[in-house]
């Protein structure tokens, strides 16, 4: 049998043989870098994903080597498949820069831009996109969309506010749990993703849908509010789970384990598991398990994407060394007020990531009782 043809696909003047079928947001994938197109609502672990945020928009200059012609308009990148020859511009097309500043502006219509009390900050697409390519102010005139916040079972909660509608969290509960309860319900502006009669999603992996959603739409209600993510260290463990692969990634303080998701890969994505298949966790380990002795740690987590977190790349677990006596030449540091007693909200003995809900001050006045 001889042996499958690649095609040769140029993106930003870098050239990369790719297999048949492959979509060119794919192929940058192999280039990887800046030339790798933005996507919101692609997820290769999901099936018909894609072509609805139009964030991936590139340029193509050349089809290909027996049609040279380029296309007139710009293509989603997550839904052209490559041809042989072909030219593609990216970041160096003026074009594609102004259009997809066009598409941030329009995603942000609606959106409240919460990000300092949105749990997705620090790690969230729409913000690294509005970061690159958004606009200082909008054109936007008039009142923007609102919804109540919704309670989606006893983990998830709902901020139909901040949905882009990417459809990535309907895409999972349909492809991965038993049967799928929330969808898209109405058309045009008034679209949202809902349930029947306010049903509660009680599935076994139906926590996923909080690693695939984007923006802070779909949050965990264990850990809302509890800490933001540049302040924990990321740490990859497993377990042994009947249910799932139970490779998962632990979102820690000290010993505190905050949360628990699936470990994801440099495009965001849920990573491959060491059993070959896709690393979804159950819900059982994600909000559970969340002391560090239901976990076999296996170090640090090399976090590769571009965002703020990519700054914990914690590779030994060691005491950050003192610095304040060299300083001061040697002398100690004194104490001169203990705030845990003064403070009515600074107690040693109340553990943030086991309480239920917020850290408020009833928590805290609670348990001083």
């Amino acid at each position: 049998m001889s042996e499958q043809q690649l095609f040769k696909v140029t993106i930003d003047n870098i050239t990369v043989e790719v297999a048949p079928g492959t979509t060119i947001l794919n192929a940058a994938r192999q280039i990887g870098g800046e030339v790798t197109p933005p996507a919101m609502c692609y997820y290769s672990k999901l099936k018909d994903s894609g072509g609805k945020c139009r964030t991936c928009l590139v340029e193509v200059s050349k089809g290909s080597e027996k049609d040279p012609r380029p296309m007139p308009k710009l293509v989603a990148s997550c839904r052209t498949t490559v041809m042989d020859g072909m030219e593609v511009k990216n970041i160096t097309s003026p074009r594609v820069i102004d259009a997809r500043a066009g598409v941030v502006e329009f995603l942000l219509i609606n959106h409240p831009l919460d990000c300092p009390i949105c749990d997705q900050a620090g790690e969230c697409h729409l913000q690294d996109l509005g970061y690159e390519h958004g606009k200082e102010e909008t054109r936007y005139e008039f009142q923007r969309r609102s919804f109540h916040k919704v309670d989606l079972g006893e983990y998830i909660q709902l901020h139909m506010t901040r949905c882009i509608l990417c459809y990535r969290c309907v895409y999972t509960a349909d492809q991965l749990t038993d049967s799928r309860e929330h969808g898209v319900l109405d058309r045009g502006d008034h679209a949202q993703i809902a349930t029947m009669i306010q049903k509660n999603l009680k599935n076994d992996f139906i926590g996923n849908v909080i690693d695939v959603c984007p923006v802070g739409a779909l949050t965990d209600k264990t850990f809302r509010f509890k800490n933001r993510v540049w302040f924990t260290k990321p740490m990859d463990a497993h377990r042994d789970c009947s249910k799932c692969c139970g490779e998962v990634q632990l979102w820690m303080r000290g010993d505190e384990v905050y949360r628990v998701t699936a470990r994801k890969d440099e495009w965001g994505e849920v990573k491959e598991s060491s059993k070959g298949s896709t690393g979804w966790i159950c819900n059982d380990c994600r909000f559970d398990k969340k002391h560090a002795s239901d976990w076999i740690i296996e170090g640090p987590t090399n976090v590769s994407r571009h965002s703020v977190i990519s700054a914990n790349h914690y590779q030994k677990l060691e005491q950050p060394k003192e610095t304040v006596t060299e300083v001061m030449n040697g002398i100690e540091p004194r104490l001169f007020m203990n705030i845990h007693d003064v403070s009515e909200v600074n107690q040693q003995h109340v553990q943030l990531s086991l309480i239920d809900g917020p850290a408020t001050g009833k928590v805290f006045n609670k348990n001083a009782d």
